[in-house]
């Protein structure tokens, strides 16, 4: 079979993988993907024809770029490529070329490519339900026929021009959508449209307003998520492969000057903070009721993974919403993208939670010395991950004056990654024995990451995932450790449907808060029916984030958190 690249997600050597890189922890794919089946038929889209130009990141590094071509002649469309990535996929791509009829029925598919100096060859052709495949590696030819969808979408792997198809078909199509891709030369899949979000993308020179296709790769091995955004012309604008680290991004819009932009407030200005040799892009939202010359303020810390100043997750704008609700109830509100996402600066790939909480430290320097905030009243919310990094946050600055636990873990990082994978284990219904090779193989992994050895029982592919310093901190944090260095007032907020940070670790958080000494009384709120994404919910698991019919944070949570600072600090808010 041809492999352009190494799978796109790690090859374990069990049949499921545990992902590691999160404070979700779900079951990743093995191989890139197998499946099969039709899709109902969807209107043909137009694209506009011409070039374009991507940039491969992978864990944050630009390693590559592939230069496209999508071409409208009188027999259908041409999609064209070259391109070169370097290490760790070491691909040099020659020539793809990829036709389709008018209505988007593939007709033949070329690719010449290096891999790591292998010279490796595909072509294949399609019949209306028939692909035929001749793979030539190192001048040697194999022969392969796959049972086809008609106008299945080919995506040869680690060729990112072809995504322009995928975002042609993706364009007609609408949530709960299924498509047919056929990963040439392995087999046939499908892909099921999870979300459609209207996002914007804003930069200092440009603005491009885009639609994201949250999506599913439906593979019998397990689901691979990922993300898709065109423009207005239905042209290929971003993928984004979480699981793979993987981001591509056309030119206009891979700069770090580039956001994503998927909800506004009324009151919302963008604003720059610097922080430890770098800036931190923000939004503050101001009170829109005239009549304080200082209001009291909040700062938005966001949880694990790439999260932007929005925290957007399945297309719900967590701290959008919260900021509204909150500058509505008197609070300068702050929220700002992590360090090497968006439009702020510095690294992800080398960041800890304890440099977050720099930044967190850095935000709240420089909204305490803004003339229209009261600087006696700065507080800090943390949610999810962002819990542990508000924490860090306020043991080390005094200008912190509260703070606010939402969703939070109450256990070591190392206990919730267990007890998460766990709790998905358990869902997928697994026999007991494999269950407990997975959580043993998950152990491991967690073992050498903080010891720095032991590596050896622990597959390389899944090495190259865990051994970050992120991972690492994520492990060793405890807040047990943590909070009795804290000396300001805490409230904890959690939401009783919440399974990938359960409700007993807000009791356990609370417990410890209270154990300090001679510091203020912490107050813990549980709010019925909500998940973590702070939504209501019916069941709380992952799986339902996409299929919730409300998609807005419950106003409980800004309500707890301005009944809470009002009654600590004794201002209007």
């Amino acid at each position: 079979m041809l492999h352009l690249a190494r799978p796109l997600v790690a090859r374990p050597a069990s049949p499921r993988a545990i992902r590691v890189g999160a404070l979700c922890v779900h079951s990743i794919a093995v191989a890139f993907l197998l499946s099969g089946a039709a899709a109902a038929q969807t209107p043909a889209a137009e694209p506009a024809s011409g070039p374009s130009v991507l940039t491969i990141f992978f864990k944050g590094t630009n390693i590559g770029r592939e230069q496209v071509t999508l071409a409208r002649t009188s027999s259908g469309w041409t999609i064209s490529s070259t391109g070169r990535q370097g290490p760790p996929f070491d691909i040099t791509l020659n020539r793809f070329e990829a036709k389709y009829t008018p209505d988007w029925q593939p007709a033949e598919l070329h690719v010449e490519a290096l891999v790591r100096n292998e010279s490796v060859t595909l072509s294949t052709s399609f019949g209306v339900t028939t692909a035929i495949s001749e793979v030539t590696r190192n001048s040697v030819t194999n022969g392969k026929t796959d049972q086809v969808s008609a106008r299945t979408i080919a995506l040869p792997n680690g060729v990112y021009g072809a995504y322009e198809a995928l975002a042609a078909r993706l364009s007609t199509a609408e949530a709960g959508a299924e498509l047919p891709v056929y990963l040439a030369p392995n087999a046939e899949i499908r892909v099921k449209i999870r979300s459609v979000t209207p996002v914007t993308l804003e930069g200092p020179s440009a603005t491009i307003a885009t639609r994201r296709y949250d999506v599913t790769f439906q593979n019998p091995s397990g689901p691979f998520d990922a993300s898709v955004s065109i423009d207005a012309r239905h042209r290929l604008v971003r993928v984004e492969l979480p699981a793979a680290s993987l981001v591509i991004a056309r030119d206009d819009a891979s700069s770090v000057a580039m956001r994503s932009v998927t909800a506004r407030n009324p009151n919302d200005a963008d604003v720059t903070i610097p922080a430890n040799g770098f800036n931190i892009a923000a939004t503050l939202t101001s009170p829109s009721a005239p009549g304080r010359l200082r209001h009291p303020a909040l700062v938005l810390v966001g949880g694990s993974g790439p999260t932007d100043r929005d925290e957007t997750v399945a297309g719900i704008p967590i701290f959008a919403e919260l900021a509204r609700a909150l500058a509505d109830a008197g609070y300068m509100v702050v929220r700002y993208d992590k360090r090497g996402v968006g439009q702020s600066g510095g690294r992800i790939e080398s960041a800890t939670i304890g440099d977050y909480a720099d930044d967190a430290v850095a935000v709240v320097k420089w909204i305490a010395s803004r003339r229209d905030v009261d600087r006696r009243h700065v507080a800090v919310a943390g949610h999810s991950e962002g819990g542990a990094v508000a924490l860090l946050a306020a043991q080390r600055e005094k200008k912190i004056a509260a703070v606010t636990l939402v969703a939070a873990p109450g256990s070591t990082g190392a206990d919730l990654i267990l007890e998460q994978q766990r709790h998905v284990l358990d869902r997928m219904g697994l026999p007991d024995d494999q269950k407990q090779q997975k959580i043993e193989l998950q152990k491991k992994i967690q073992t050498a990451v903080v010891a720095g050895t032991g590596w050896e029982n622990v597959p390389p592919e899944l090495r190259k995932q865990a051994d970050t310093p992120w991972f690492r901190s994520l492990l060793l944090f405890d807040p047990a450790a943590t909070l009795p260095k804290v000396k300001q007032p805490i409230l904890i907020v959690q939401g009783d449907l919440d399974t990938q940070v359960p409700p007993a670790h807000a009791d356990r958080l609370a417990q410890l808060a209270r154990a300090r000494k001679n510091t203020p009384p912490a107050e813990v709120v549980h709010i019925p029916g909500v998940n973590h994404l702070l939504v209501p919910a019916t069941t709380g698991e992952v799986a339902e984030y996409t299929q919730l019919s409300g998609k807005t944070v419950s106003p409980q949570v800004a309500e707890a958190i301005a009944a809470w600072l009002r009654k600590i600090w004794g201002v209007i808010g």
